[in-house]
């Protein structure tokens, strides 16, 4: 029952600006802290650009520092990035399929992506790739590739 109240909560509470209110979060007691005002964001490509099929997306944090995964740092995490993601992972367990971790620290990476449109989000993840509590989670954008 409390597994179907939180999976209702989450589902509820995610939405195209990525708020994810800090109750939803409240059940993973072992997950990392968060400062409230900490923002993820995609500084390029901007939302709504065309790109070539091979591009860089840079990675922005502010209020938070980068550490690689395992750095065991207060206000520290890495980035996750979902690409095509349609619903965010869940908040209180590592992220697994369906997004590509940046564990090394790194804060931008080439992608190729087949023509068309598509969306990038970011999650910074703890030292063992959970997100943070409250979650740090950037605006979904969308893009489009020649």
């Amino acid at each position: 029952m409390k597994s179907k109240i939180a999976l209702l909560l989450a589902a509820l509470s995610f939405s195209a600006t990525a708020i994810v209110p800090t109750s939803v979060h409240a059940a993973c007691g072992n997950c990392s802290e968060a400062p409230a005002d900490a923002k993820a964001y995609i500084i390029s490509p901007k939302n709504g650009e065309t790109v070539e099929k091979t591009f860089t997306v840079k990675f922005g944090l502010k209020g938070m520092g980068v550490a690689p995964a395992g750095t065991d740092r207060k206000h520290t995490g890495h980035h996750h990035l979902l690409v095509n993601g349609e619903k965010l992972p869940a908040m209180d367990k590592p992220m697994g399929k369906g997004v590509k971790h940046f564990g090394g620290g790194q804060t931008e990476t080439t992608l190729t992506l087949e023509p068309g449109e598509h969306t990038l989000q970011l999650i910074l993840g703890d030292k063992m790739h959970q997100p943070h509590n409250p979650p740090v989670v950037s605006e979904k954008i969308t893009i489009t590739v020649k």
